[in-house]
């Protein structure tokens, strides 16, 4: 199981969209320690939003798709 998730920043309130086939784990290891560069400057993140796939592709998929106007727009009126 893959899972697009998106996290917000507790010091920011910025929002970062990715996948994993953990995000839990992700989050705890790598956004949350200063790993991956867009999310070192702005931590602590806490996942704020999930969603389960069958495949990579699939998750990747709706990853951009979130990260596009118009997914950032539905992300605004259905989860913030």
């Amino acid at each position: 199981m893959y899972y697009t998730y998106v996290l917000k920043s507790l010091s920011h309130g910025t929002l970062y969209v990715g996948s994993s086939e953990n995000p839990e784990k992700r989050l705890a290891v790598e956004h949350n320690t200063g790993k991956v560069r867009y999310t070192k400057g702005r931590m602590p993140w806490v996942i704020i939003y999930k969603e389960p796939w069958a495949t990579r592709g699939e998750a990747m998929r709706r990853e951009k798709f979130l990260k596009s106007g118009q997914g950032r727009k539905w992300l605004i009126e259905n989860i913030l």
